[in-house]
This record gives C-alpha cells, structure tokens and sequence, in this order.
C-alpha cells in the first residue's frame, strides 16, 4: 500500500509535512517526499492529498459488554464502532458478565479477539468479581496478557487492600486505573450536585465523592511509588490533586472523556439521560479547568469510556436509566472542535493525547508514524462537516447523535490492511 500526499502529524517526531508512505507486510518501510508508485507496479494507492494523516487512536477505556451484556454491544459490533473513529487499538474494562478476573478468562478473550479489525485488549479486575475484598491473582493474569488492574464501574473502597495492591502492581510494572467516586456520597449517580440537581428534585453526586477519592489514591501513590491513572478525571479540584501528585514525584497520569471536555451539568436539561454518566458532567468552572489540565500537562490521556445502553433502558426516568454514552465514532470530531478548533491547543497535540500517550503509557506498540513501524493509521478529513445519523455500535446512547461534525475519519489503517473506508 502507498498512501500519497497526507500531511503527516507525528508526535514523538514532531513532523507536520505533506509526504507519501509506503507499507508492506504491515509495517511502515518508507516515508518520503514523493514515492513513485509506478516502480511498484500493483500496489494500492490511497490518495490522501488535502487530509491528515496520524497514528491509529488508542483507547484504554471502552465497554463492549462481551460477555453477558451483547444486547447493548459485542466485540465485533463495538470493533466496528473502532475503526469508523479511528482507533486501532483499544482496552476493554473487566465489568463484563462474568467479570474479567483470571488467567482463563482473559485468555478466552484474546481468542474471541484474534480475528478482529483491530487490537481489543482487555484489563483484569483487581479484585475477585469486584469484591473489593480480594486482589486477584495480579502475577498470573497480568503474564496471560491483562494490560491493567481496575474494577472500573465499581470504586474501591478496601484502603488496605489497594495499598497492598499498588506494592504488588509495583513489582509488575503494572499500572492500576481508579475509578474515582465514593458511592457513600452520592444520593443519585450520574448528575452533579448543582443547581441542575436541584431543578430535577435530586440530591445527586457531588464533586467531593470524585476528589475524596482521588486525594486518597494520591497519597498512596506518593506513599507506594506505585504506577496509577485517574480514570475520567471530571472536576477542577481532581485536577489539581493530580497535579500536586506529579510534583511530589508520584507516577501518577490523569484521563479524561470528550464528553467531559464538550459539555457542563447544565446538558442534562437538554439531552437528559444522555447526558447521564458517572462521573457526571460538572460545573463550566470545572470543564475549563479540565482544558487546563490538558494545556499544562497534567492529564495525558483522552479515552471515551466507550458506554453502551440500549434504548429502552435510557428511556427510563433520569434516576433509573443507567450511566453512560457512547463515544468511540464521534471521539476525534468532539475533541478536534472542542480543543483545536477553539485554539486551546494544536492538533499535534491532540494526537499525543489520543494515541502516542495511551500507547506508551500502557505499553502498547502503536502511537507513531516512522519507518519500521507498525503501520496503524487513520487519515482525517479536517475540513468536511458530517453527521452520523446511525452509529456503527449497536447502540445509540449519545448527545451527539444527529449533530454537525468537524473532522471526519475516511479511512483506518490496521497493521497495514485497509479495514475501515468511509
């Protein structure tokens, strides 16, 4: 395959420049000026003049709800969700049915996943069927291929047994994702506690569950000298909890969504139960200290929190409709508007948060564009103004369903093969 005529955006190299690239086998062996394609006689031509071309996104957060929940998403319906954003490799969470919480398990998802268009990799539990009374066996499921520990969807709760934990991931080279909100705080999960709360009659979540929490996994992290993250970080003072950890020297890194970057609480008089999701959507003052956070390198990761529903379930009263939205197919568009687009950063810049990071924060090969590399690209059209009227996902949970668009994937590159053409 040559693709000719993008403009390259590679963060660790830092190039910005219009050249072709030609792969074989998967990988990426030349990168030049203008490759001509007639000494190549058979190739496959994609002609990617006027578009962008970046390394494959990488999401470390997604729910595909494989096994137990396939109504809502599968592997394979989530995989194509993937590729139509962009993304060449994602990470699943362990709240599936049954959880994802021993070597068998994740074994059997790795080969439920061999034959998808893209990398599906899963993280374990860190506690047996999120008990939040007994680690895993963390040596065991991390060698049969586990990225990460979290029972995301669940916060822990158990402050010995996360300590033990940290020691433990410590020694691995593991890294522990927290999901940050102390339920024994919250009257109503999903909305902030704020005036919005009150305009519905409900108490709801209020900013101290996520910063109580956050506070805490700092400090022990300080303590441990563990590797964490803060999952879908989603107030100001999380922010600066985090960023008071990294200047004392704790390996501490920071996620957050793209919903959490484009609205405030008040969208949930909108959208209503799309715009539900745990942790909720905060005040302005705590979006913008978010944008921040990402301007001076407090939070690395951008991940979707990819959150499948079906229709009846979100059609349900606010307090009883479940939490979340999706996001995998409108993640890049949300972002390039919300961040590039208003000048809060460049667009080299929100590569790195949405693939060169999660790659080498999680380990994962991917995240560049160089020779000798694996060839994991998406090529954008910066210009084009879409809609998505029906998402790939089997599900349709999204405030963004239906909206104009800036900055349309047209084709995902995995490991060299063409596997998403819009």
């Amino acid at each position: 395959m040559i693709i000719k005529g993008g403009r390259v955006i590679d963060p660790l190299s830092k190039t910005d420049e219009i050249l072709d690239i030609r792969i074989e086998k998967g990988t990426i062996i030349e990168i030049e000026k203008d490759i001509d394609e007639r000494k190549f006689p058979g190739e496959e031509i994609i002609d990617a003049r006027g578009k962008v071309l970046v390394p494959g996104l990488v999401d470390v957060h997604v729910h595909f709800r494989d096994p137990g929940q396939t109504y809502k998403e599968d592997l394979e319906s989530g995989s194509q969700a993937a590729i139509a954003g962009g993304f060449t490799s994602v990470v699943q969470m362990a709240n599936t049915s049954p959880k994802i919480d021993d070597k068998e398990k994740i074994i059997d998802h790795y080969k439920k996943a061999r034959d998808l268009p893209l990398k599906v990799y899963t993280v374990s539990a860190l506690t047996r069927n999120f008990s939040d009374l007994e680690l895993v066996d963390m040596e065991e499921n991390f060698k049969a291929g586990a990225l990460a520990f979290t029972d995301d969807g669940i916060p822990n709760r158990n402050s010995k047994l996360i300590v033990d934990a940290m020691n433990s991931a410590k020694e691995l080279g593991a890294i522990i994702s927290f999901h940050e909100e102390d339920p024994s705080l919250i009257e109503q999960n999903g909305i902030n506690h704020s005036e919005v709360s009150e305009k519905l009659d409900i108490y709801g979540s209020p900013t101290i569950a996520e910063t109580s929490f956050i506070a805490r996994d700092v400090a022990m992290a300080i303590y441990t000298g563990a590797k964490i993250s803060i999952q879908h970080i989603s107030t100001g003072l999380g922010v600066d909890l985090v960023k008071f950890g990294k200047s004392m020297g704790a390996n501490i890194y920071a996620e957050v969504t793209p919903h959490h970057l484009a609205l405030n609480d008040r969208a949930v008089l909108k959208y209503g139960t799309l715009a539900k999701m745990n942790p909720p959507l905060r005040s302005e003052e705590d979006r913008l200290r978010i944008i921040e956070g990402i301007k001076e390198g407090t939070i690395e990761i951008i991940a979707t929190d990819h959150a499948p529903h079906s229709t009846e379930e979100k059609a349900k009263e606010i307090t009883k409709a479940p939490s979340g939205i999706i996001g995998l197919e409108t993640s890049f568009s949300i972002c390039y508007e919300n961040l590039v687009l208003s000048g809060e950063i460049s667009l080299m810049k929100l590569i790195e948060l949405m693939s060169t990071n999660p790659a080498k924060i999680y380990g994962l090969e991917g995240g560049e564009i160089a020779v000798g590399k694996l060839a994991d690209l998406a090529i954008i059209d910066l210009e084009s103004e879409y809609k998505i009227e029906k998402f790939k996902s089997k599900s349709s949970n999204s405030p963004f369903a239906g909206k104009n668009l800036r900055g349309e994937v047209l084709y995902t590159i995995s490991e060299g093969k063409l596997v998403y053409k819009k």
